[in-house]
């Protein structure tokens, strides 16, 4: 009886396992896998596809003569031999800098790269999850526009999804092009529909109807939640999940900085 338990239970671990890869199930290589490479340059982008991402998600920052370039911080400070805003500088400016190294801290040869460029790179190879930040003073005014333009100049507008934790951005990007897919991003909700979001706003699945997806910290979604998006035809991606045994098997998509253990 006991052997049969102990077989019992690994078969039962070896399902639930599988179940937390399975095919259904898209992996989302965050910042193209900060954890393998240098978050949010080319390099880190190749790794993410090489390790088999279904999608590689990117942070997008507008430079003072507008235009779309990539990096998580609104600031060249943590990931780069720089300092300053990205909002205060030209894009020549912003391309003196060099991306650190992970592991040494040290600057290698690679420059943050432009929205253009990554796009040029992951194009016919993943898609692309963007996320379209702001910055304290507020949001970037016209980097919507400018996206999808870039989407519209190469094609991709099928391979793209983008993503915010703003209303106004999505929103916009919604009204701009009404068949691109869109996400919402939150950390978690809160007794009485409250959502946070960087913010405290209202949440409701009537308000949130035209997004594809509702993104959320891993550890706040439940499966109370998730059954619920999926009522309402929503998916729910899970953000940022570096561990296997952390995954629920019943989420869409996982985001990840470990793509490679997914």
């Amino acid at each position: 009886m006991k052997r049969f338990l102990l077989v019992l239970i690994s078969v039962v671990v070896f399902a639930t396992a599988n179940a937390q890869t399975s095919d259904g199930m898209k992996v989302v290589a965050h910042r193209g896998g900060a954890l393998i490479g240098n978050e949010n340059t080319l390099s880190a982008f190749e790794n993410g596809i090489a390790a088999g991402a279904d999608y590689i998600e990117l942070d997008v920052h507008l430079t003072a003569d507008s235009v779309v370039v990539v990096c998580h911080d609104p600031t060249l400070d943590r990931t780069t031999d720089r300092k300053g805003k990205i909002c205060d500088m030209t894009l020549e400016q912003f391309k003196q800098a060099r991306a650190l190294d992970r592991e040494t801290g040290e600057p290698t040869d690679e420059a943050l790269p432009t929205l253009a460029e990554a796009l040029d790179l992951i194009k016919g190879r993943a898609g692309v999850l963007i996320e379209i930040k702001k910055f304290k003073k507020g949001r970037y005014e016209g980097i919507e526009e400018r996206v999808l333009k870039l989407l519209e100049e190469r094609g991709m507008r099928d391979d793209v999804i983008c993503q915010s934790f703003d209303d106004d951005v999505i929103e916009k990007i919604h009204s701009l092009d009404p068949g691109l897919r869109v996400e919402k991003l939150i950390f978690c909700t809160l007794p009485f529909g409250i959502c946070f979001d960087g913010g405290f706003t209202k949440f409701s699945f009537d308000k949130y109807s035209w997004c594809s997806s509702i993104n959320v910290y891993y550890k706040f979604a439940s499966d109370k939640f998730i059954r619920r998006c999926h009522e309402a035809g929503l998916e729910v991606k899970v953000w940022t999940v570096n561990d296997p045994k952390d995954l629920k098997p019943t989420v869409d998509a996982v985001i990840t900085n470990r793509p490679d253990l997914f």
